[in-house]
């Protein structure tokens, strides 16, 4: 079940050029199942038009602070009371300035002054605009008052210029959505994330690896940070965005993944072992390409270093180990296999379907042997109710 699934979500959009990027933005709400109501200022309709955000929301769009004329009921109280959050995207400098003054003068603006659901604001402007002082100011004031922001993000700007204005991108305000309606059950923990695959050089241009895609890792990262962690992710080569406000670490060997753990391990409290490590390298890498002259090649392999197991072994009190157990017959036993050699407190085990999917079937098996089947679903859930284990093991 999605994070957002049933969640009344306000989405507000004011006029700026990004503006249609809330289109794409109410589409991804909807696909997770929110109940979005979507509010527009006046300005914002010279950009976009209500209908198309209307279609894509599955309910009419707002606009007026009063329903009609004549009408008692005031719609920004059922629009600000009745929402577990509400997103303003974009948000430009004259709604972030009059939500700092309390300036009441539109639907949009009464409803961020009834609100008690948290409010994210994802601003989009010029780069002189998001650099004055007055709107620096603005901001502080704002988040100071429990306003949530993402971005804005750096680059090409519709005015010509290069800089700091551009709205987030709507995945990251999406993610945003998701963090300020998840617990927080995992404030003050530091969660290493270990993601994607392997690669060992035969040549310059060639290599071993193996399928995975990353997607469960990151997946598990981003709910991690989502939940009040403080978030290190070590990937191998991906074509996956590095997750908002998680250190990355990008590494393409298993003897560079094991360095990069080593270092950042002693200083975790909760450590997800996700990726896919080579179990084998070339025990020769040839300097130049190989050309294919022979009929045949032969490779000499040699065992790579056991991230996992080194883990398990310099596991301190405190700590809490997560593996994965990738199998393709024998799923229960082998993972519980793997469970008691690398000194695990989870397994997920998994089988060769959930690669490059977003799906995942996978079975849990903690260190007191309880084991929980769970059914196909996405990979985001999947890390949640690893998350959700992990924390309960902590306790």
């Amino acid at each position: 079940m999605s994070l957002l699934k049933g969640k009344k979500i306000t989405l507000g959009v004011t006029g700026a050029i990004s503006a249609y990027k809330a289109l794409e933005l109410a589409r991804l709400l909807v696909k997770e199942e929110a109940i979005v109501r979507p509010v527009m200022t006046r300005s914002a309709t010279e950009f976009i038009s209500a209908l198309s955000l209307s279609t894509l929301c599955c309910n009419p769009v707002s606009m007026e602070l009063f329903d009609s004329i004549g009408e008692a009921r005031i719609s920004h109280i059922e629009l600000a009371q009745k929402a577990d959050l509400i997103i303003v995207a974009p948000a430009t400098a004259n709604f972030i300035g009059k939500a700092a003054a309390g300036i009441a003068d539109d639907l949009l603006t009464n409803i961020a002054m009834a609100a008690s659901a948290p409010i994210l604001l994802a601003p989009s402007m010029n780069t002189r605009m998001w650099e004055n002082h007055v709107v620096s100011e603005n901001v502080k004031k704002l988040e100071r008052a429990g306003y949530l922001f993402i971005g804005p993000e750096e680059g090409a700007l519709a005015c010509g210029y290069e800089g700091k204005g551009r709205l987030a991108k709507v995945e990251d305000i999406l993610d945003a959505a998701m963090e300020a309606l998840s617990p927080k059950d995992l404030k003050g923990e530091k969660v290493l994330v270990t993601a994607g695959p392997t690669r060992e050089a035969i040549d310059p241009v060639r290599y071993v690896s193996n399928a995975s895609s990353g997607k469960m890792g990151y997946a598990v990262a981003r709910a991690a940070r989502r939940r009040g962690a403080e978030v290190v992710l070590v990937s191998g080569p991906t074509y996956i965005p590095k997750p908002a406000g998680v250190a990355h670490v990008p590494v393409t060997t298993a003897e560079e993944m094991l360095d990069a753990c080593e270092r950042h391990f002693a200083q975790s409290t909760i450590v997800v072992m996700a990726a896919a490590v080579a179990d084998y390298r070339p025990t020769k890498s040839y300097p130049t390409k190989v050309k294919k002259e022979a009929k045949t090649l032969s490779l000499e392999m040699e065992r790579t270093p056991d991230v996992l197991k080194y883990m398990g072994k310099h596991k301190k009190e405190g700590q809490l180990l997560v593996g994965f157990a990738l199998e393709t017959d024998a799923l229960e036993e082998n993972a519980r296999k793997k469970l008691k050699d690398k000194n695990l407190d989870l397994v997920v085990g998994n089988t060769p379907a959930g690669l490059d999917s977003d799906l995942n079937q996978v079975t849990l098996i903690d260190r007191d042997g309880k084991k929980a089947v769970l059914p196909p679903l996405m990979k985001d859930e999947v890390a949640e109710r690893i998350l959700d284990l992990a924390a309960g093991l902590k306790r």
